[in-house]
């Protein structure tokens, strides 16, 4: 049986109280009961909460089938997305494999990520990479026209149909969109690309373990099954309100416990590169739920030690205006020893013999110590083992803390009407038709 993953409180002793905790119970069951009776804000897309039991089993079947043509006939895939629909994907697959993935992978294709940005630079570094490698390509986006992978998918599918052919392009042309709808649909139902579905009760930022993810994550050799099935054991384990027993909704309640004390920024933090990318989708995923109505804990990230060299003296000495989240993983998959010197040059003999996870481990309680000492609190997620099953459960914890968390705080945690301004704004000053009043006025205050 596998070992699940649990939060450590004891570093916030001394900033948050127990009998804090235990006096959000009320409003934690509140919270539980709108997210299981689907009664609370947002409460249509709510398809996250049970799909590790009720997710598509023929399309996660056709997925994996997929992934073997795309294995055996590419060299590069390209995956088009932006925002939920690249992260989740690249977190997973740095995270189980490496950040060097493309440099090591043998017996899958190297992947890559496009449409997350408007750089011409790293679009035609893309298009570069393609030059001499069979290509294929996930286009993943609800309505086809968001304007970052609508403008990737137009150049990489001109691309294709200049090298191989438009028949070719559409054996090699992957399209994960709406079900029914939308411009991206009808252009692959025209063409007859193979498609996968964007559930429409899940949001971007929970879509990690739908096709939005699975696709690209099973490309790259993941293990899907383990995913869904460590996903399945958290929705499990969590099902149960009481904060004595869920840790999922106490890492909620101390985090808005440390937000009602002036705690605004949450520095997610890990000892290990490979975690890089899922800070980035943490990111997201907090940042998007809960930054609204003037509200919200403001998500950072790093990795230590490498960064405990340029942020470290701020989280030590600096304004008490954050607090720490650890991920500690236990078991990485690998192991090196630290070797004997017999000159002992660097003065490190003293760990001759010892694996670098002991050094990486104590240098850990050294800073989590001298942080707490300082006056920065720290919450720690404990991770048994770097492997599918237990980031299933994980991605599920932070999904569900989520959603707790945002009712919380009084916010609807599955809406970003924010995120729609900057939008309107560049459409109206690039000359979109139907803008034109919105650009004279933008332009005005531009020139002012």
């Amino acid at each position: 049986m596998q070992q699940p993953i649990t939060l450590d409180t004891r570093y916030i002793d001394g900033f948050v109280r127990a009998h804090e905790i235990a006096a959000l119970q009320p409003q934690v069951d509140a919270a539980h009961t709108m997210l299981h009776q689907k009664t609370g804000p947002g409460h249509d897309f709510l398809g996250w909460l049970t799909l590790p039991r009720d997710y598509d089993k023929e399309e996660c079947l056709r997925i994996k089938t997929v992934a073997k043509r795309i294995q055996a006939d590419t060299d590069l895939f390209i995956v088009i997305g932006i925002g939920g629909s690249y992260l989740g994907a690249r977190a997973v697959t740095e995270f189980l494999h490496s950040p060097n993935y493309n440099l090591l992978c043998k017996d899958t294709p190297r992947v890559v990520f496009a449409g997350n940005s408007i750089s011409a630079q790293a679009l035609n570094e893309i298009l570069a990479l393609c030059e001499g490698r069979r290509v294929s390509v996930n286009v993943i986006s609800k309505s086809g026209t968001t304007t970052e992978p609508a403008i990737a998918f137009r150049a990489l599918r001109d691309h294709l149909v200049k090298t191989v052919g438009a028949e070719e392009t559409r054996r090699r042309i992957y399209v994960t969109t709406d079900r029914v709808k939308g411009t991206l649909k009808g252009l692959a139902d025209r063409e007859g690309y193979e498609t996968f579905a964007v559930p429409d009760d899940i949001g971007g930022r929970f879509s990690v373990l739908t096709a939005v993810g699975l696709l690209p994550i099973a490309v790259a050799g993941c293990d899907i099954d383990g995913l869904m099935a460590g996903a399945a054991a958290a929705m499990e384990s969590f099902d149960n309100p009481d904060i004595h027993f869920n840790d999922c909704y106490r890492y909620a309640c101390a985090r808005n416990i440390l937000l009602r004390r002036g705690r605004a920024v949450e520095l997610m933090v890990s000892y290990e590169p490979c975690w890089a990318m899922m800070s980035e989708w943490w990111k997201q995923l907090f940042g998007e739920s809960e930054g609204k109505d003037g509200k919200g804990l403001y998500p950072a990230s790093a990795i230590f030690s490498t960064d405990l060299h340029s942020l470290g003296q701020f989280i030590q000495d600096g304004s008490r205006i954050l607090f720490e989240t650890a991920v500690l993983i236990g078991d990485t998959g690998d192991t090196f020893i630290i070797g004997n010197d017999p000159e002992d040059i660097d003065g490190l003999n003293f760990l001759a013999g010892k694996p670098l996870s002991y050094v990486n481990n104590k240098a850990f309680e050294g800073t989590v110590l001298a942080h707490a000492d300082g006056g920065t609190p720290s919450l720690v997620i404990r991770v048994p083992r770097r492997d599918a099953w237990h980031l299933g459960y994980l991605l599920y914890f932070f999904e569900k803390a989520c959603a707790i968390s945002g009712y919380i705080l009084g916010v609807n945690p599955f809406d970003q009407p924010g995120v729609e301004d900057y939008k309107r704004n560049m459409f109206a000053l690039l000359g979109k038709p139907g803008y034109e009043a919105e650009r004279a006025a933008l332009e005005k205050r531009l020139n002012d």
